[in-house]
């Protein structure tokens, strides 16, 4: 007999001035891609493409096809605007000059 109990998890996205935690259930089952799709993310952002766009669990980036456990919060990333190593540089220059002057 499969075991029919909802899970309850969490979908979480975030934007500089705006976030979104979500919780709901899903049923047994369901993937971490599937339960992006079934919340209310996409119809929040519409410029984002929450079929295509990176996911993770607790910090970890999962497949689309990572089932669920209760209590999982899967999170949508986005793509980094800059470079980290590039903005260490920028940001070390900067320093340099404003002590030079």
């Amino acid at each position: 007999m499969p075991n029919d109990t909802p899970l309850h998890i969490e979908v979480a996205y975030a934007e500089p001035g705006k976030q979104r935690l979500l919780a709901f259930q899903v049923a047994c089952g369901t993937t971490a891609r599937q339960a992006v799709l079934q919340s209310a993310l996409p119809t929040e952002f519409l410029h984002v493409d929450f079929a295509a766009a990176p996911i993770g669990i607790f910090g970890k980036k999962v497949e689309d096809s990572t089932p669920l456990r209760t209590g999982d919060r899967v999170e949508v990333y986005r793509a980094l605007l800059i470079d980290p190593k590039e903005n260490r540089r920028r940001k070390a220059a900067a320093k340099q000059k404003k002590e030079a002057t």
